[in-house]
């Protein structure tokens, strides 16, 4: 999903590996990311759908972990599972998602 022309986020939804320690899980995530001119960094953050065994192996607690996609790989938070069961997800710097870099990428995504 690297379609959102209607705001200045670009983002991810689909397949991701999450591995925390030594375990690793497949879930579906949904992610969104900006560049924050201010302290010069992009913060990416979503959330991993309700996932039995990853909940089970967190326990509602806090995690560090690597989030996979087939656009990239990138470190992240696990925190805050919210009502639902789906961990929020959080990192700075290079997302595991594509990012437009160039002018030419971000006039061509604009002109789909």
């Amino acid at each position: 999903m690297t379609e959102n022309h209607d705001h200045e986020e670009d983002g991810y939804q689909g397949g991701a590996t999450v591995r925390t320690g030594e375990q690793e899980f497949t879930v579906a995530v949904e992610l969104r990311g900006h560049f924050q001119p201010i302290d010069g960094y992009y913060r990416w953050y979503g959330r991993i759908a309700a996932h039995e065994a990853l909940s089970a192996a967190l326990g509602g607690k806090k995690a560090e972990a690597v989030l996979s996609t087939p656009e990239g790989e990138a470190s992240c938070q696990l925190s805050d599972p919210d009502p639902w069961d789906r961990y929020r997800v959080m990192g700075t710097s290079t997302p595991p998602f594509h990012v437009p870099k160039t002018l030419e990428e971000i006039e061509g995504e604009l002109a789909v």
